[in-house]
C-alpha cells in the first residue's frame, strides 16, 4: 500500500518495506511517511511488525527488500544525532541515577541535558528504584536532550498510569506544534486521537492508513440489546463470532445483523441488533480478515 502523500519534503520516507528473518516475514511490503510537526501513530497488536519497521528507520535493521530514507538519505549514523529515540527498553542504566543517566547523554550529545523538575526529588535515586512512569519521563527527556527534528517512540506509553500517559502524550504534543516530526507505536487503540495519521499493522502487513475517521468508514459492527447479555455473549462466542463485551455491553465486528440474529436464535435468545459505528479495534478486526 502506498504511503499517503503530503505536502513538505519527508523526515521519514519508507516505500514497499519488507523485512524477512529466515522463512518468518516480519514486516511485508510496507510504506510510510513523516513530515515535521505531525504525529503518526503505528497502531497494531504486539507481535504485528511495528518494532521491525521502526528499527529499519532508525537503520538498526536492514531492510529485505525495499527503500527507506530518513532526512532525505538512507539511514546513517549522523542521521540518527538528528533524532530522538525512546526504545520500548528506554535504553536507561539501571545501576546510575537519574542525574547520571543524564550526564551520560550530555556527554553523547555534547550539550548539558538539565534534570526535569518533576523529577528533581528523585534526582539521586537509582534509576531501578523509581516507578516506570518517572523512568519513561526521564527517558523522554533523554530524547529530547539534543534538539531533535524527530522523535521516534516505540510503545512510549505502556505500562504506566493513565496521569502518567496523559502528560506524556502533552510532551508529544509539545514537540509537534514545535515543528517536530513523530512516529510513534502503539497497542493502545484508545491512543489513536492523539495522532494525525494512522497506520494499522497486523502480522507484518499494513491494513489501512489515514486518519480514525478514514480507517473505521467501510467496516461495520453491530450493538446486541438484550436482559440476558451473558447468555448472549457466550452463544456470539460459541458461534465463533468476533463478540466483545464493554460491561454489559455485547458488540460484534465485522459481521451481518442477520448472522448475529440467527446466532443469537439458535441458543434460543431474543435481542434487538442494530448495526452501530464500528470502533477502531472492531475496524481493526474486519481488517485483519482482507487478504493481503
Amino acid at each position: 500500500m502506498p504511503a499517503e502523500p503530503a505536502a513538505g519534503p519527508a523526515l521519514v520516507d519508507v516505500q514497499g518495506v519488507t523485512r524477512r528473518f529466515g522463512t518468518f516475514t516480519a514486516v511485508d511490503d510496507a510504506s510510510l511517511v513523516v513530515h515535521a510537526g505531525e504525529i503518526v501513530g503505528l497502531l497494531g497488536a504486539n507481535g504485528a511488525g511495528k518494532t521491525t519497521l521502526i528499527r529499519m528507520v532508525l537503520g538498526l535493521t536492514p531492510p529485505t527488500v525495499g527503500r527507506i530514507l530518513v532526512f532525505g538519505e538512507p539511514p546513517s549514523r549522523s542521521g540518527r544525532r538528528r533524532l530522538g529515540y525512546v526504545p520500548q527498553s528506554l535504553g536507561l542504566y539501571d545501576d546510575l541515577s537519574v542525574r547520571e543517566n543524564l550526564a551520560f547523554v550530555a556527554a553523547v550529545y555534547g550539550s548539558p541535558v538539565p534534570v526535569p523538575p518533576d523529577l528533581a526529588d528523585v534526582a539521586d535515586a537509582l534509576v531501578g528504584t523509581i516507578g516506570l512512569g518517572r523512568q519513561r519521563r526521564l527517558a523522554f527527556a533523554a530524547a529530547l536532550a539534543h534538539g531533535p527534528e524527530l522523535l521516534v517512540l516505540d510503545e512510549p506509553t505502556s505500562g504506566v498510569d493513565p496521569l502518567a500517559r496523559t502528560r506524556l502524550w502533552d510532551a508529544v504534543h509539545e514537540q509537534a506544534e514545535a515543528g517536530v516530526g513523530v512516529l510513534v507505536t502503539t497497542h493502545y487503540m484508545s491512543e489513536a486521537q492523539q495522532c494525525d495519521r494512522l497506520m494499522l499493522m497486523s502480522r507484518g502487513r499494513c491494513v489501512a492508513t489515514g486518519s480514525e475517521a478514514d480507517i473505521v468508514a467501510g467496516t461495520t459492527a453491530v450493538a446486541v440489546r438484550t436482559t440476558r447479555w451473558q447468555d448472549a455473549f457466550v452463544a456470539l462466542d460459541a458461534a465463533g463470532l468476533p463478540v466483545t463485551l464493554a460491561g454489559r455491553a455485547v458488540r460484534v465486528a465485522a459481521t451481518p445483523p442477520d448472522d448475529v440474529r440467527a446466532a443469537l436464535l439458535r441458543a434460543g435468545l431474543e435481542a434487538q441488533v442494530d448495526q452501530v459505528r464500528p470502533t477502531l479495534e472492531e475496524a481493526m478486526t474486519e481488517l485483519d480478515r482482507v487478504p493481503a
